[in-house]
């Protein structure tokens, strides 16, 4: 981890980072006390937290009453009675409801208007955005009130927001995220703009590698200083190629930068990168698979199928290393069996070959968008960094780095928090100002 020197700054204030994705979302921040070296923090607890295993993200999904009142985000909205009361009072669930905001240009954008859920009558995707941006500042300082004694009264006047949107959203999308922010009343009112900070995924999840992931012997051992301002200068001597592939359930995003050793600062040196191939489309690639495996056996129902997906999504998945051993899933008891369809004790054997199958789309569009950005890279691409969901798969890294590893290419991926790669990187976005060209 790079070095940082104390806060420069002469009052303390708050660095709060967003980050909105279209099935989880997850907040991260800091506290600039003047003389204090900064320290990134997650927030780690929300409400019903529990119901989806406990961690730093939670489900991008809101409630909203026939009057249009919000009834329940995130976690909260997976509760069992929540999900009855709802049935009962014909209240409307919203999931991948930030794809209504997307940018309609990009490569993503063959997704149809009919593959996203409606909006509510009368709601449009800028008021959804402020709701929930409002619901995960409560949250944030619910937890760090309760982490930190005594000090929210100190910083709740001086708060820096920090909000990451994806590869490609350009002015039209910018502003709806500044307008959410004002209807969520984050801030006071439009001239306090200046403290909405947007940057891109990519350039997070950036921050995120250098300062969790470069060694020292790759930079200069200088210390990171931490102001309130960017480098104005930068010198372009010495500079090194990096690409950042942030796999995640949905989208892959590629974003290459330029990387210069002494001070440490980036420039971006191609156009980004966007594929629809993400873990979820492995996933569907296996509900597939088994509808064919499993059809004509007593295994065949779409009841069935669907329990066999979702254990494939949540461990079959993430345990796959190799194609000549088989994989499992383990969906029933002991008395579940049926050989002709390789079904023995309540578990489905599938052959590994017939797995990395269903990687391979992924991992190609990841190829091919690589191969695109080193063709267009005005300089040699040296580090490539895995981050995202997707990257907690080890069948994803070694094939990349099968590729890769011939290129003379370094590549590598956190040992840990994947999930926190951008919303961590969001503060160090705002406390390193390592990039140069936002």
């Amino acid at each position: 981890m790079l070095p940082r020197e104390p806060y420069k700054g002469l009052t303390r204030k708050l660095v709060l980072a967003f980050d909105v994705g279209t099935t989880f979302s997850g907040v991260s921040y800091c506290i600039l006390d003047p003389g204090e070296v900064p320290v990134i923090r997650g927030v780690a607890r929300y409400p019903a937290q529990e119901h989806v295993g406990g961690g730093s993200k939670i489900p991008s999904i809101v409630y909203y009453d026939l009057q249009g009142e919000v009834r329940a985000v995130g976690a909260e909205a997976l509760q069992e009675h929540v999900i009855e009361q709802a049935e009962d009072e014909g209240w409307v669930r919203l999931e991948r409801w930030k794809l209504h905001l997307r940018a309609k240009h990009l490569a993503s954008s063959h997704i149809r208007e009919d593959d996203i859920p409606p909006l509510p009558r009368g709601k449009s995707a800028v008021q959804v955005l402020a709701d929930f941006m409002l619901y995960l500042f409560q949250c944030a300082r619910t937890y760090i009130q309760e982490s930190h004694l005594n000090l929210w009264r100190s910083v709740e006047n001086s708060i820096e927001f920090v909000l990451t949107h994806p590869n490609g959203w350009e002015g039209p999308q910018q502003q709806q995220i500044r307008r959410a922010v004002e209807l969520a009343g984050l801030i006071p009112s439009k001239q306090e703009q200046s403290h909405v900070h947007l940057l891109t995924e990519g350039e997070a999840s950036l921050h995120f590698c250098v300062t969790n992931m470069i060694t020292s012997d790759v930079f200069s051992k200088t210390p990171i200083a931490v102001s309130d301002y960017p480098d104005e200068e930068e010198d372009q001597s010495g500079s090194q190629g990096v690409v950042i592939v942030d796999a995640g359930r949905r989208t892959i995003d590629l974003s290459a930068y330029s990387m210069k050793l002494s001070p440490t600062s980036f420039e971006e040196i191609a156009p980004a990168e966007c594929c629809l191939q993400g873990s979820v489309f492995v996933t569907r690639r296996a509900h597939t698979l088994l509808q064919k495996k499993l059809s004509g056996s007593n295994y065949s129902s779409p009841e069935m199928i669907a329990q066999m997906t979702s254990i494939f999504d949540k461990s079959t998945k993430l345990r796959f290393r190799k194609p000549d051993e088989p994989s499992y899933i383990k969906f029933g008891t002991n008395r579940d069996k049926d050989t002709k369809y390789d079904i023995r004790s309540g578990i489905l054997k599938l052959a590994g070959r017939d797995i990395a199958d269903l990687f391979e789309p992924s991992i190609e569009a990841i190829i091919e968008a690589f191969k695109q950005q080193i063709r267009v890279a005005s300089t040699p691409v040296n580090f490539v960094f895995l981050v995202g969901s997707f990257a907690a798969s080890d069948w994803l890294f070694a094939r990349l780095q099968e590729y890769l590893q011939p290129l003379g290419i370094s590549f590598c991926r956190p040992d840990a928090h994947v999930n926190k790669a951008i919303a961590d990187g969001a503060v160090s976005f705002y406390i390193d100002h390592l990039v140069g060209s936002v």
